[in-house]
């Protein structure tokens, strides 16, 4: 229970005024107006629905995350599909990942897919299995890679009155992810470490960026069409990239986003 100075943000059943309170509460756990580091929202693990498998439609959902995940891995490869469209280059890829996610799915290992949750206890100090931490390197490669890499872009435009975003991808892609597969590999981003005991805290930092990026790009590249190729309007796109993704970390940072608040740990509790 949360001590009587920390505030219920979203209640459920009788006290949440919530007719389907099981069904609200399987979606979206209760959460707590309480500071807790530089969060603001926290969540208790003792809330969670303890599941002892997953139901095939929640493996079944996580699926597709992981095909993306791995289909946009080659940069270069994205950002033909993007400026271009689809080619037989970027079907045989889609195949490749549609077969090897498929095969990883079947034997349980892809997050969200195994046919029980691994993480049980948030504290608990279990060993992240490999392909945990393959799965959330290649996340965070992709994350960090296009942020970066669309930022230099636009900054160079801005400078030379040209756009050379495919120069960059070309030569800056894989040095940018091959940096962040170093540092998955010895265990020094989170979600990736060795050790599951800091999940309640480092999916936090993972979901945050992910929140951040993903509406961010998108809204980038809705602006490819909508604005000239020109400097001031390179400008607006780097302010609304930037601004949108500085918004977006700071709602991430006081917990403000779903995933994204310290899960204070306790009894069971399952990991997304």
């Amino acid at each position: 229970m949360a001590s009587a100075s920390v505030r219920l943000r979203q209640g459920f059943g009788e006290a949440g005024g919530y007719a389907s309170g099981d069904l609200m509460r399987a979606i979206l756990p209760p959460s707590y107006e309480k500071q807790h580091g530089h969060a603001e929202v926290v969540e208790l693990a003792t809330d969670r629905v303890f599941r002892a498998y997953n139901k095939p439609g929640y493996r079944l959902a996580h699926w597709p995350i992981w095909i993306w995940v791995f289909f946009i891995a080659p940069g270069p490869i994205t950002f033909n599909l993007f400026a271009h469209g689809p080619d037989r280059y970027t079907m045989l890829w889609l195949a490749v990942v549609l077969i090897g996610t498929g095969i990883a799915g079947w034997f349980g290992h892809l997050p969200g897919v195994e046919p029980k949750p691994y993480i049980l206890r948030f504290s608990e100090d279990r060993p992240n299995p490999l392909y945990r931490r393959i799965c959330y390197t290649v996340a965070w490669s992709e994350v960090v890679s296009y942020a970066v890499l669309n930022s230099i872009g636009i900054i160079d435009a801005i400078i030379n009155g040209t756009w050379r975003m495919r120069y960059f991808y070309d030569i800056g892609y894989l040095p940018l992810a091959g940096t962040m597969w170093l540092l998955g590999a010895l265990g020094q981003l989170p979600r990736v470490r060795r050790s599951t005991k800091g999940e309640g805290h480092e999916r936090r930092y993972f979901y945050g960026s992910v929140w951040a990026v993903c509406v961010a790009q998108p809204i980038l590249w809705l602006t490819w069409g909508l604005f000239p190729l020109s400097r001031p309007f390179a400008v607006v796109k780097l302010v609304i990239f930037w601004g949108l993704l500085a918004y977006l970390g700071n709602l991430a940072r006081r917990g403000r986003l779903p995933r994204t608040r310290p899960i204070l740990p306790g009894e069971m509790a399952v990991s997304d």
